[in-house]
């Protein structure tokens, strides 16, 4: 089982956690990995796109002139394709772009992403995360001791605090455990989870 250190907030070993093998020493699995992103972003794919076909348009009920002997083209309504103002060919209508992913694959894929920032050693663990006020310099001070880079925070409950003191900092996202995802981990560098988000994940992934 992987042991790893657990920090406080200015960056003192304070114990160690022995981690599961089922969920942080998962081989690389690229493909599935990859599956779970593209099923991320497509469900966040809202499908309203709609154009107006021949038959949807407004007006063009009427034939504009007469079929022969005007020298002009045959034309049998202003609403035609060709015409400015006229309907769509095959454009894009209201459709769903959701892929459907096995749920275990998922969990497979969160798995896959928690051992590899593990190995990376991009995975920070901490005792506690608390601020005492909503200030964005705090969390930018703790930031700066632990040398994070774009960190993705995952805490195991609301904390208001936390989650408006980190929100004007680019590149940085506080997450709530049940919305750990693997698209988010992958977009960050640094992943730092406090001791009892680590007990939620391994009781919602074991």
């Amino acid at each position: 089982m992987p042991t790893v250190d657990i920090f406080d907030m200015n960056r003192q070993v304070v114990g160690q956690m022995q981690l599961r093998d089922d969920i942080f020493d998962v081989p690389a699995n690229r493909h599935v990995v990859h599956e779970v992103v593209l099923y991320q972003l497509a469900k966040r794919r809202r499908g309203t796109a709609k154009t107006k076909g021949r038959s949807e348009v407004s007006g063009g009920g009427k034939k504009p002139w007469r079929q022969k002997g005007t020298g002009r083209a045959r034309a049998g309504t202003s609403r035609s394709p060709l015409w400015r103002g006229g309907g769509t060919v095959h454009g894009p209508q209201p459709r769903t772009y959701d892929l459907k992913v096995p749920k275990k694959v998922r969990r497979l894929a969160v798995k896959v992403v928690l051992s590899q920032k593990l190995r990376e050693q991009a995975l920070v663990i901490v005792d506690q995360l608390q601020l005492p006020e909503i200030r964005t310099k705090h969390f930018y001070a703790w930031m700066q001791r632990f040398g994070l880079d774009k960190p993705l925070v995952v805490i195991s409950g609301k904390d208001e605090i936390l989650e408006k003191s980190a929100r004007n900092i680019p590149d940085v996202k506080v997450l709530r455990c049940e919305g750990l995802n693997v698209f988010d981990m992958l977009k960050h560098r640094n992943l730092v989870l406090t001791k009892d988000t680590v007990s939620k994940i391994e009781e919602s992934l074991g």
